[in-house]
């Protein structure tokens, strides 16, 4: 299986961070089926100085395509709806981008690495 790793940054608007924690906390099971439903694996948010960082892995075949069925998921869009109103783009998102992608610039599956051998 091959696993596709992305990455992408928003910003949290401040005075909705206690709700968008609170929603996260109690996220709705059928977008969590959905998210699961589109390839979706080890997602996750962090939050750091106003910056949502979201990181997830596909497991699918075709990205584009279940990312597409995943937008039109009707409990998806939904929550959405109450979840878009906790963020704005960072500034350096392109036209018409909500979630910015980042680009990864390391990765390691976590190898042993004998650190004696190293010196």
């Amino acid at each position: 299986m091959t696993v596709q790793r992305f990455a992408s940054v928003i910003r949290l608007v401040p005075e909705k961070e206690a709700e968008y924690r609170e929603l996260h906390a109690n996220a709705w099971p059928g977008v969590l089926n959905a998210i699961s439903a589109a390839g979706i694996r080890n997602y996750s948010i962090f939050l750091r100085d106003g910056l949502l960082f979201s990181y997830l892995e596909y497991v699918g075949d075709d990205y584009e395509a279940d990312m597409a069925t995943l937008s039109t998921d009707e409990e998806t869009r939904r929550w959405w709806t109450v979840t878009d109103p906790c963020q704005t783009p960072v500034d350096s998102a392109e036209d018409g981008e909500w979630w910015a992608p980042a680009v990864e610039v390391f990765h390691t599956d976590g190898l042993a690495h004998d650190t004696e051998d190293a010196q």
